[in-house]
């Protein structure tokens, strides 16, 4: 047998999951030890559960608390800023028809050059260059304007 053969691996173990069993009907005794094992299996796996739910309700907290201090800080800027924050939501106001007028011309080359797009890799990595670092760079701008800008529209809106 050459060194890339190999016999086929004998199972170490077998176990039967068929509702119908070659094994001996369980005695009384060994039915009290399955149960016994089977119990403390069960409660094996509610302590993990509920380790893991502990866990899961630190995470939460721990989010809650540090999206909580963002908000807070968010708001105390725009409080000392008030004019900027004014600002800073007209500036996302007009980029948002900025990227409302561009997402209509990136729709219109899509369905103009559909089979373009579809058939050819070149096509569509010209496209993706075209448009996609754009829409990326307008999106995270448009973002920030949206978060530092107060939460009320301005009077010309």
């Amino acid at each position: 047998m050459s060194s890339y053969e190999q016999e086929p691996l004998s199972p170490v173990f077998r176990i039967d999951v068929s509702a119908e069993s070659d094994s001996e009907p369980r005695t009384p005794v060994s039915q009290q030890s399955h149960d016994r094992v089977t119990g403390d299996l069960l409660r094996q796996l509610i302590v993990g559960q509920q380790q893991q739910n502990q866990l899961l309700q630190e995470l939460v907290q721990q989010t809650k608390a540090a999206q909580q201090q963002r908000a807070n800080e968010l708001q105390q800027w725009k409080n000392a800023n008030p004019h900027l924050s004014r600002a800073c939501r007209r500036a996302a106001e007009t980029l948002s028809r900025v990227q409302t007028q561009f997402l209509d011309s990136m729709t219109e080359e899509i369905e103009e050059n559909e089979e373009c797009l579809v058939e050819g890799d070149f096509m569509l990595n010209e496209f993706v260059d075209r448009f996609g670092p754009r829409l990326a760079h307008l999106n995270g701008v448009l973002q920030v304007l949206a978060q530092l800008g107060t939460g009320e529209p301005t009077p010309n809106a």
